[in-house]
């Protein structure tokens, strides 16, 4: 593709109103303009031409024998199939209508001439109608049609035997270098004169259908300039597509850091704050002379406050250099097993996302338990199967949500945590009953109230969907995600 004609001015402004439209006189002048203004231009090895085009290189011209010997630089034209079945039906139409006229087949030595430059016209314009896959077989098809074609419009100039004549001069100058689609107009044009003048064809017919050929192969060649200007605009849509997407790319990668320093800022220094004030508080605790059953309870409360502190600087941690290293949030190593051996419902924990995602749940029940006032019951029902780190962190998210929902909206009532494998995916459901009407609830106001809507959010991301909402009197959270 000729990368030197830009399509960076619009058509319809000024300024290109001014310059000089794509006609014939536009591109032959464009194109011995480069020719002349880029000789000392230094080609491959310090010759000249180099970074233009095969057809543009002073002394470099892929002539026609070259492009038969090597195979030629032919545009990409995607040729519709009703253009394809006009061509066809050009081709047939001066078969059957050539024999028609004078002289007919086998009567004199032109007749069979006519037939013999017929049979050639026709086989070439098959040939090349078939092959705009293999590009020497396309040129050498149309070589032959310019030939043969040429030969039988002159021989029956009074006849429709030029149209083949027409689609030769067309295509070269649409699809073939300008010096590779002259040579193929002048041999089609050669033909025609020698046979026209060898059989006496009127000398009208002669010149008009000249006139006609030179007009086709100029009409080519600008329709192989709005054809270069096409495949640039396709081009630089691409390029603003990728520019479109990098800006997006780094505006995301942009607000993560953004994310990340907040919650680094925020987040990560206030847990670190309260993980030095309880350990001071437990310092305190442990200098008191009389440590009752009071002191000691408060004593463990500090430790279990601490060890979820530190839990959540860690999990601040890992947040962090998931935003700042675009990768994904695993879990950390899972908690070292209770004394209590694991139920058979935990076959296969070893799997990465399922039964590692049940050991982590079952934790989380144990530590909402010992903290709490309410019993938490955790079943597993089917057979866990991995899942992806992001559905696995999504299903963890929202145990813990709802887990601390039920502390703070229904404390001591009983939670019930269920982790099913049904053949379609994963659920996962969290229920406890509905606190009685004016019951005590002094962390109800605690959050921003967006946890739900969060959850919402990246079940939406792992492809599932997440309900909430009372039912048969009990508060029930259900995430589903595909398997």
């Amino acid at each position: 593709m000729d990368a030197r004609i830009s399509t960076r001015a619009p058509p319809a402004g000024p300024a290109w109103r001014a310059r000089d439209a794509d006609t014939f006189r536009y591109v032959v002048l464009a194109h011995l303009t480069r020719r002349l203004l880029t000789p000392g231009q230094p080609g491959p090895g310090g010759g000249p031409g180099a970074g233009l085009p095969a057809d543009e290189r002073p002394g470099q011209s892929p002539g026609l024998f070259t492009g038969l010997r090597h195979g030629p630089e032919i545009s990409p034209v995607k040729v519709p199939p009703a253009v394809g079945i006009v061509r066809f039906a050009v081709v047939v139409t001066v078969v059957v209508t050539v024999p028609l006229y004078t002289p007919h087949f086998g009567r004199s030595a032109l007749g069979i001439a006519i037939a013999a430059a017929l049979a050639v016209s026709a086989v070439a314009a098959v040939t090349w109608q078939f092959s705009d896959g293999r590009p020497r077989l396309w040129l050498a098809a149309l070589v032959v049609m310019g030939a043969a074609g040429g030969v039988l419009a002159g021989l029956s100039a009074l006849s429709a035997a030029v149209a083949i004549s027409f689609m030769v001069a067309i295509s070269a100058g649409a699809r073939l270098p300008a010096e590779m689609s002259l040579g193929i107009t002048a041999e089609t044009v050669a033909a025609f004169l020698i046979a026209g003048i060898a059989s006496g064809a009127p000398a009208e017919a002669i010149v008009g259908w000249t006139a006609g050929l030179i007009g086709m192969w100029a009409f080519g060649l600008t329709r192989r300039a709005y054809l270069f200007r096409a495949v640039e605009a396709e081009q630089a849509l691409e390029q603003a597509r990728r520019a479109h997407a990098a800006e997006t790319q780094a505006a995301a990668l942009a607000e993560r850091a953004r994310i990340a320093r907040e919650i680094h800022d925020v987040l990560a220094h206030a847990l670190a704050a309260v993980s030095v004030n309880l350990q001071a508080a437990e310092g305190l605790l442990d200098t008191l002379p009389d440590k009752g059953p009071e002191v000691a309870r408060i004593v463990e409360c500090v430790e279990r406050a601490s060890a979820l502190t530190k839990e959540g600087m860690a999990e601040a941690r890992r947040a962090i250099l998931a935003l700042r290293d675009d990768g994904t949030v695993l879990y950390p190593d899972p908690p070292a097993p209770s004394p209590d051996p694991p139920a058979p419902d935990y076959q296969g924990a070893g799997q990465p996302g399922g039964g590692q995602l049940a050991v982590r749940l079952r934790a989380l029940a144990d530590e909402h338990r010992a903290v709490g006032d309410a019993a938490v019951e955790f079943t597993v029902t089917g057979t866990p199967r991995p899942l992806g780190a992001d559905a696995a962190l999504t299903a963890f998210r929202t145990a813990q949500e709802a887990l601390t929902n039920a502390r703070k909206h229904a404390p001591g009532q009983p939670v019930s945590l269920t982790l099913s494998y049904p053949s379609d995916g994963m659920t996962l459901l969290v229920s406890n009953p509905l606190p009685p009407p004016g019951g005590a609830a002094p962390l109800a106001r605690a959050g921003a109230g967006y946890g739900l809507t969060g959850l919402r959010e990246r079940a939406a991301l792992a492809g599932g969907t997440l309900t909430s909402g009372p039912s048969g009197g009990r508060w029930e959270v259900c995430l589903r995600l595909p398997g």
